[in-house]
This record gives structure tokens, sequence and C-alpha cells, in this order.
């Protein structure tokens, strides 16, 4: 038996014979399930450039690994590997290929398959015409395949050239149109100020004008047919206006929901007193007294956070940690978390304001899970990025109008929600609300 068949690796096979093999694996290498890290990017190639561009990979992977070369024969003898009878035989259309013979049996190595890849060797051996064949048809493939990449280059080049001149061409109507613009302009105003001359002057500057009209019209359908090519560039900013308008009926939605149920949400007691109330007053004497005012509480009442919050479509914001360590300093960060979302759901859900609750997380990278309860959102800011930035972009977000209420002990982010239009209450005032039945 000869050194070949008592080393049966790849690398000691005959060409054909190898070349053979490395197609079967080729065409079966998408179906098999965990390839190793080189077969994966050549198990995405086309059939015809799997086998060409991934042979050395294919015939490394066969020879080193057991497991894949049996996983490829069983793919390979489910779609078309004859018995081995056949492979000895031929099978029911004629005899086998002895280059398809010697393959099968590498790969599918039934019992016996040493023999028949010995057999097949001096039969190999002795087809070299058409091995040579076989050379000069991937040959003549190999340059047909060159010449459409070069085809395909050159059209991408002749493309690349035409949109160039295209752009030129653009860019001159419109500076022609420009001009013509211009030239208009100026034969109108001519013709005003020569009104006074002749009949055959104002004629000329008709004739004049009505050439440049008919110009006009031509480099105007041109731009038109130029204007229709950027149609994709001004659908691309219609997506800038949608935003704006989503925006703006947030608004709308919020003023006519105002503007019809104020009264109701608020529970305003009716006015009481007139603008002369105080001159009276002082008529009247010093001891005077009126009536105690029904809406005596602080801007940072609990009483008044709450009608706040009782408005159509209010937006409350929450400082998460500023206020969470004014209410449970002790408590570490995941408690503080739990009570506050807690505390909280209730006033959500007698009030109906959209609730975000801010979480300061710009020095850790790990973003912890929560639970949310129904109608909180939770955010936690990103890494490198203080709560206090986060919440200055949620409200600057909002239209102008809209009732936003920001829950913060901290006076420069006060300062900063105050400018854009925004409601501040102190941490004390959330807690007192949230303390209540």
């Amino acid at each position: 038996m000869s050194d070949e068949l008592l080393d049966p690796g790849l690398a000691r096979l005959p060409d054909p014979v190898r070349l053979r093999v490395l197609t079967l694996t080729a065409d079966v290498l998408p179906e098999l399930v965990r390839l190793p890290p080189a077969l994966r990017r050549v198990a995405s190639f086309a059939p015809a450039r799997r086998a060409r561009l991934g042979a050395t990979a294919i015939a490394a992977a066969l020879d080193g690994d057991e497991d894949l070369r049996e996983r490829v024969a069983r793919q390979v003898s489910v779609k078309r590997a004859p018995g081995l009878d056949s492979l000895t035989e031929g099978g029911a259309d004629g005899p086998v290929d002895p280059s398809e013979r010697a393959a099968l049996a590498w790969l599918l190595r039934p019992e016996g398959w040493r023999e028949v890849l010995s057999a097949a060797l001096p039969e190999i051996s002795e087809a070299p015409a058409a091995s040579a064949r076989e050379d000069a048809r991937v040959a003549r493939l190999q340059r047909k395949l060159d010449q459409v990449d070069q085809a395909v280059r050159e059209l991408r080049a002749q493309h690349r050239v035409q949109v160039e001149e295209l752009r030129s061409e653009n860019k001159a109507l419109r500076r022609k149109l420009g001009e013509s613009r211009s030239a208009e302009r100026a034969a109108h105003a001519a013709a005003e100020d020569r009104s006074s001359e002749s009949d055959r002057a104002l004629e000329e500057a008709r004739a004049s004008l009505a050439a440049q009209e008919k110009e006009l019209r031509r480099l105007r359908i041109q731009v038109a047919q130029r204007e229709s090519e950027a149609s994709a560039d001004r659908r691309a900013a219609r997506t800038d206006r949608d935003e704006t308008t989503v925006r703006a009926r947030i608004l709308l939605d919020t003023v006519i929901d105002a503007a019809t149920g104020l009264r109701r949400e608020l529970a305003l007691p009716a006015a009481s007193g007139a603008p002369g109330d105080r001159i009276e007053k002082e008529l009247a004497g010093n001891d005077a007294r009126g009536p105690a005012s029904s809406m005596s509480l602080g801007t940072d009442s609990p009483g008044v956070v709450e009608q706040y919050l009782s408005m159509p479509r209010a937006r409350l914001i929450i400082d998460g940690y500023n206020v969470s360590k004014t209410a449970w300093p002790s408590s570490s960060l995941e408690a503080q978390r739990l009570r506050l979302l807690g505390a909280i759901a209730p006033l959500v859900a007698r009030t109906g304001a959209e609730t975000t609750v801010v979480f300061d997380a710009a020095a850790v990278s790990a973003r912890p899970v929560v639970n949310v309860p129904r109608g909180v959102k939770v955010v936690f800011s990103p890494e490198g990025v203080i709560a206090d930035d986060v919440i200055r972009d949620l409200v600057a977000a909002e239209p102008v109008g809209r009732v936003v209420v920001v829950v913060t002990s901290d006076q420069a982010l006060v300062k900063d929600v105050l400018a854009d239009g925004a409601r501040p209450a102190t941490a004390d005032s959330l807690i007192g609300l949230l303390s209540r039945p």
C-alpha cells in the first residue's frame, strides 16, 4: 500500500482528488453548524467563490479536525454520495468518475475505503487530458470573471463622471437662471425709463424681453428637472418638521384640555373682593380685617404642588437621589430608589401626571434593574453625564406653555429650569405630599 494511503492526509492526495474534496466540502459548508472561526467567513461566500477563495482554510480545517470531516461526510452522504458498492461498480447513470470515487471514499471512509482510493488513483493518473480541460475551463471562467469585474469598474467610473457632469450642468443652469432674471428686471426697468421714447425702441425692448422670457422658461424647465432629483433631500427634511409638529400638537392638546377642564381640575373658589377694598379699608379704620385668603399655601407647599400636578397634561420630573437622600439619608441607594418609586406610585395614579424619575449614574457603567410602577418612567444618566444635565434636556424638550414641575433642592438646577419655563418644587414639598394618606 502506498505512503498516501498509509497517511490519508488531504495534502498527500492527487490534485484532482483534493480539488474534488474541497468542492464537495464547499457545497455543504453553509449547512454545517459550529464552524471553526476560519470557515465562518468562507461559508458566506457565493458557491462559485467558496472553493476557490477558501481552499486553503478548508484544507487546513479538514486535516486538523476529524469531527469537522465527519460532519461534512454526513452532509455529503445525505445530498449525493452513493454507497460503497456504487463507488466500486458505478452508479445508475454509468461509471463514477475516479476523482469523484476517490474524493467520496476519503470523505465518507466506509469499510474498505482505502482499497477504493487505491483502485481510483491509477485511473486518475491516466486522465491528465481531462484535468487539463478542466483547468482550461476554469481559466476561461476566471478570465470571463475578470472581464466582468473590469466592466463593472468601468461602468462605475462612467457613472461618477456622468454625475459630476450633471452637477456642473445644474450649477451652470442655475447661474444662467439668475442672470436671466437679472436681465429681465433690467429690461423692465429700462422699458419704464424709456416710456417716452419712440415706438420703434419700445418694440425692440418687447422683442428682447420675449426672447429672454422664452429662454427663462427653458431654463425653468431644466431647473425643475434638476430639482426633481433633489426630492429625496426634501423628504428627509420632513422628519424634522414632523418632530416640531408633534411638540406643537402636544402644546395645543394641553391648551384645549386646560380651557375645557381648568375649573373642574383646580376646583378654584369664586373670586372675592374688589379693586376698591384697600381704599374702603383705609376709610373704615386701621382695625378692619378682611377675610383670610383661601390660597395661602406657599410656593413650596405640598398642596400647591398637587394643584399643579392636577392640571391637564401636567409633567412631573424628579431629581431622584436629591429627593431620596433628603427623605432617607441613612438608607442605601438601592433602598432609597425602592422607597421613592413605591411612594410616588399613588401620587401618579391620583393626579395622572406624566412622571419621570432621573437617577444620577455618571460615575458608574452598570445600570441596576428597577421595578417601575405603572405610569412612571425611570432613567439613569449616561456615564460621565450628571442627572442635572438630563433634567435640563428634558425640560428644554417640552413645548412652551405646558405645566412642567421639577422637584429638586439644587439651586443651580432650579435657576436653569425656571429660565426654561418650568415650575420648581423642593424635595421637602414632594416628601410632604407623599406622606399624605
